[in-house]
């Protein structure tokens, strides 16, 4: 890669080290507000997601630094809507993954052709994380809805 798109793989990684790190708050936040009769494996859900958000962060880093570059010491936008029924938080939740997809499409975008290094990472995260919005988005559906949740 030629300086600039090092430069331009190193921001676009520090942006997915935020917005991973955001995830990590989000459901942490998300775990400690769940109540009633399906509360244990939710918040077990919950937690794991936290787990992954950090190893993810933890992995965009490593490549900041790989790059030369310094990791960002900010976290993504938290939003606290006051909404804690299950359905919000996995509305809320179907979001910030969507974003943090785009983040990974935005890299693969800047390191086609040039870093195969970047290349497999990304499509491996975007792997990832389309499988986790398929799981979030069938959480949301109704039982023995097939069509996909549009909210």
């Amino acid at each position: 890669m030629n300086k600039s798109d090092t430069k331009k793989a190193i921001a676009a990684l520090n942006r997915i080290m935020e917005l991973e790190l955001a995830g990590v708050v989000r459901y942490t936040h998300y775990s400690l507000m769940v109540y009633g009769y399906n509360r244990i494996p939710i918040v077990s859900w919950l937690k794991d997601n936290a787990v992954e958000g950090l190893t993810h962060a933890h992995k965009a880093g490593e490549l900041v630094t790989l790059m030369g570059g310094h990791p960002s010491l900010k976290i993504g936008a938290l939003l606290e809507t006051e909404k804690h029924d299950i359905g919000d938080i996995l509305r809320e939740s179907l979001e910030h993954e969507k974003t943090a997809l785009a983040a990974y499409y935005d890299l693969l975008k800047i390191a086609e052709g040039k870093s195969v290094l970047l290349e497999e990472y990304a499509r491996e995260m975007i792997v990832q994380e389309e499988l986790h919005l398929d799981e979030v988005n069938k959480m949301l559906r109704k039982p023995g809805d097939l069509d996909p949740f549009h909210g």
